[in-house]
């Protein structure tokens, strides 16, 4: 699992039957403190994700572990929202 930032959505009319119904979101990599780095890239959302979310995406074989991913052709799926991370007792991400 890794740490991203929602930055967008992604719209494509035409792709994979399995895949109709399935928002697709725009997401960058984030570090501990929520900044943004590398390349974006395409997820499926599970939980109601939107632009400016600090989420958990899960990736490869993982991604089809979810109901309503099982057995579709993702590679990268939202599976949380955070509200914050913490580490070493100190908070370095909370949602305002």
């Amino acid at each position: 699992m890794r740490i991203a930032y929602i930055v967008g959505t992604a719209v494509a009319t035409m792709k994979d039957e399995k895949l109709r119904g399935h928002r697709l979101l725009l997401a960058r990599e984030a570090d501990l403190e929520g900044k943004v780095h590398g390349k974006p890239f395409v997820a499926v959302d599970t939980v109601d994700a939107g632009t400016g979310d600090l989420v958990v995406i899960t990736e490869g074989s993982s991604a089809r572990q979810t109901d309503s991913t099982q057995n579709l052709p993702v590679d990268a799926v939202v599976i949380g929202v955070l509200d914050s991370l913490e580490m070493s007792g100190k908070v370095t991400f909370k949602k305002s």
